[in-house]
């Protein structure tokens, strides 16, 4: 079985999208700090290139969940693989993700960065398919909706492979 990636978002929208976003966050937080969380593996890429276009103080950490397991399907058990280094109390948390489907692990986290004493929690995505939605969240900021279709690119991977495409792309599986 061979993939066939196909162009959904191009480099340039994901650009200006992103810089757009950046502006939205900085004028919401003028005057306070931001502890920006990206949420690995699939954020990396969009969170390092939001941090760079915020204009208000940024702290940045990292943390991984999982709830897939050895699956495909989310199992809805949410996983912290990776902790943070930083202490959220306190702190201005925007959760960075690269994609809300279900929304499982969204309002995991949601509860868990309430739960750690965060001052406020905000949450932004890259992607978000909400014909997904198993579990309703509002994501106060969303770079583009998308059809329920498998995508990569951009930090999104197919079996750990495709991160580095400068776009978003949809995996046609032939054969």
């Amino acid at each position: 079985m061979s993939e066939k990636i196909r162009v959904m978002l191009s480099e340039d929208e994901l650009d200006a999208r992103i810089r757009e976003l950046g502006a939205q966050i900085s004028k919401d937080f003028q005057g306070r700090e931001i502890f920006l969380v990206c949420i690995l593996k699939g954020a990396s890429f969009f969170a390092c290139e939001l941090a760079k276009r915020i204009r208000v103080p940024v702290t940045m950490d990292f943390m991984s969940t999982s709830s897939y397991g050895a699956g495909t399907v989310s199992s809805g058990n949410v996983v912290i693989k990776k902790g943070l280094d930083l202490d959220p109390s306190g702190q201005n948390v925007l959760i960075v993700e690269d994609i809300i489907d279900s929304g499982n692990t969204f309002q995991f986290l949601l509860n868990w960065f309430r739960d750690k004493g965060a001052k406020s929690v905000h949450t932004c995505c890259l992607l978000d398919k909400p014909d997904r939605r198993e579990v309703p969240v509002e994501v106060d900021y969303t770079g583009f909706s998308i059809p329920d279709e498998f995508v990569v690119g951009y930090g999104l991977d197919y079996d750990q492979k495709y991160r580095n495409l400068p776009y978003i792309g949809v995996v046609e599986l032939n054969g």
